[in-house]
């Protein structure tokens, strides 16, 4: 996952300019609307190699209740520290901004590392479960290569297996797509649809879009299988706006679609920075989720 955000990937001719699980805890929030949460990566790229901003978690917190998020998508790796449970029941509580879910990484094309990988779903999703969290967003891997159908095949295993883990917990999986998993016409996403069909998708429509792959189009064929997004901006050139709305992307006709589909899950905006922002970080993230709040009616 962190590999392919790091990685500049310039957009193609796939820039739409032809583009025509609630959990009981926060059942609520739904009210006809979809509740869109922050995802963090914009503070994690302060801090590689692990991307673990755990240091400034207040500052996510602060900034995502200024610009009026309804919550905060974590990464894992701020769920590995044992004093994470108490840390964001803490902030959640201080800002009255909850934990929403998570994303998630790891080579799971790799049958060596399953036993491994099981294990450390166990500990992130149950503490995951512990703050409040009702979503993970599953990346399969980037092999840096086109996959096997052996690799495909215990890739699909391990998910599974993690599904299982994931509802002990109370927790609905998705995966979350990379540029990796829809390059080559869908290769890796394709592979596992056809070993679980019925797999719910959480689809980032910025990577489909640097992948290849029209949104539009991707939210008519798999809609019925949306449970989650996230949302991102950029401009004509590939490099990244600083806020969602500033850029190409035919986010009209993405909210049209999402409307054709009757989509009812989640969303959350992720902001990322080719260049240092010129504006203060919580005033792009509230500009950002002004525009959602604005095309889609969120």
């Amino acid at each position: 996952m962190h590999t392919s955000r790091r990685r500049f990937i310039q957009t193609s001719a796939t820039l739409l300019a032809g583009a025509s699980l609630t959990h009981k805890a926060t059942a609520g929030w739904f009210n006809n609307t979809v509740p869109v949460s922050g995802h963090l990566w914009v503070y994690a790229s302060r801090y590689p190699p692990d991307w673990d901003c755990t240091p400034i978690l207040e500052d996510v917190f602060s900034d995502f209740k200024y610009a009026g998020m309804e919550g905060v998508e974590l990464m894992e790796i701020i769920l590995r520290h044992d004093d994470a449970v108490a840390k964001l029941h803490d902030l959640s509580g201080k800002y009255g901004v909850p934990v929403t879910g998570s994303s998630y990484n790891a080579s799971m094309w790799d049958r060596a590392k399953h036993n491994e990988i099981l294990d450390d779903i166990g500990l992130v999703t149950t503490r995951l479960h512990q703050v409040g969290g009702v979503t993970l967003g599953i990346s399969v891997g980037d092999a840096g290569r086109v996959k096997t159908e052996a690799e495909l095949d215990a890739q699909a295993d391990l998910l599974k297996n993690i599904f299982k883990v994931c509802a002990s917990n109370n927790i609905a999986p998705n995966l979350h797509n990379h540029t990796y998993e829809v390059s080559n016409n869908m290769h890796d996403l394709k592979g596992t649809l056809a070993r679980i069909p019925g797999v719910k998708l959480g689809p980032d429509l910025n990577w489909l879009v640097r992948g290849g792959v029209n949104p539009v189009e991707f939210i008519k064929t798999y809609g019925h299988q949306m449970v989650y997004m996230h949302i991102r901006d950029q401009k004509a050139d590939g490099k990244w706006t600083e806020a969602v709305g500033e850029g190409v992307i035919d986010f009209p006709a993405i909210a049209a679609a999402l409307k054709e589909v009757n989509f009812k899950g989640r969303a959350a905006i992720e902001l990322a920075f080719d260049t240092p922002p010129a504006n203060a970080l919580k005033d792009d993230w509230k500009k950002s989720r002004e525009y959602v709040r604005k095309v889609f009616g969120w």
